[in-house]
């Protein structure tokens, strides 16, 4: 019998939109389908995280519906951000504990954007909530991270779905998982902060596209599950992203089965 391909899961950013790849997660294991690598960005990176940690998607979605705002609000007088990253940390430590990336059961890796040397920057050892905190930083809404010469933010800024970094963790088969990708614009046209968001929404959908096309040839699938107008900021329709994760998930299932073939 053929050896299994290796396959890698790449999870992108999306705020809320991300709780789609729980959904998609959850699709894929009622089939029978784990990935043997993770990478993810922001939304996605927490997602990955908690799987890799051994966190099913129905505890993920569970903790997901349980989360309040004031539960990541923190506001701070420090500059760089509305909110400081203690709370997410706390979040986050009760979920994923105290362990270093390379202990996980899943090898994974995430990625964050250093606003000095304007790189990426990929975590792949040492704590995993603080790599997690790093990859999530909303810029102008949480403080970055300030650590070694470098000022860490959400990696989506410059890496929206890090496929290159599942291939280089040993995926030989990678599905990329874009939150983000068919973001429509809203029928009416909305206030200032709206339209401002829509149009870095926009610019990086250009981006990511571009990028696509220049990786094109290590990206096996592609899928963006279908969320429409949903804001990436609000987490009032939690069970509608998981459900269209979910449906995505279901309507590739046979696609995924055959890459590992």
């Amino acid at each position: 019998m053929a050896k299994k391909k290796k396959l890698g899961f790449a999870l992108g950013s999306g705020g809320a939109r991300g709780v789609a790849h729980i959904g998609f997660l959850q699709a894929m294991e009622e089939n029978g389908i784990k990935p043997d690598y993770i990478s993810g960005c922001s939304m996605g990176s927490v997602v990955g995280a908690a799987y890799a940690c051994g966190l099913s998607p129905a505890q993920m979605f569970q903790a997901v519906k349980e989360l309040k705002l004031i539960d990541l609000i923190d506001l701070t007088t420090k500059p760089g951000g509305l909110f400081d990253t203690r709370k997410m940390r706390k979040v986050l430590a009760k979920y994923l504990g105290e362990v270093n990336i390379e202990d996980l059961t899943i090898p994974y890796s995430c990625i964050a954007v250093d606003m000095v040397s304007q790189q990426v920057v990929e975590f792949k050892k040492g704590n995993l909530v603080d790599a997690v905190v790093c990859s999530s930083s909303i810029p102008s809404v949480f403080k970055p991270t300030e650590k070694d010469g470098m000022r860490l933010v959400d990696g989506g800024i410059l890496e929206r779905v890090p496929v290159r970094e599942v291939k280089d963790l040993g995926a030989k088969k990678i599905v990329a998982v874009d939150v983000m990708g068919n973001k429509q614009c809203q029928e009416k046209c909305p206030g200032i902060i709206g339209m401002m968001s829509d149009v870095i929404e926009l610019m990086d959908n250009h981006r990511t596209r571009r990028r696509r096309a220049e990786i094109e040839h290590i990206i096996d699938l592609w899928c963006e599950p279908d969320l429409g107008t949903m804001s990436a900021y609000t987490f009032r329709h939690t069970t509608f992203a998981y459900q269209k994760g979910y449906e995505c998930g279901l309507a590739h299932v046979e696609q995924i089965k055959a890459l590992l073939q």
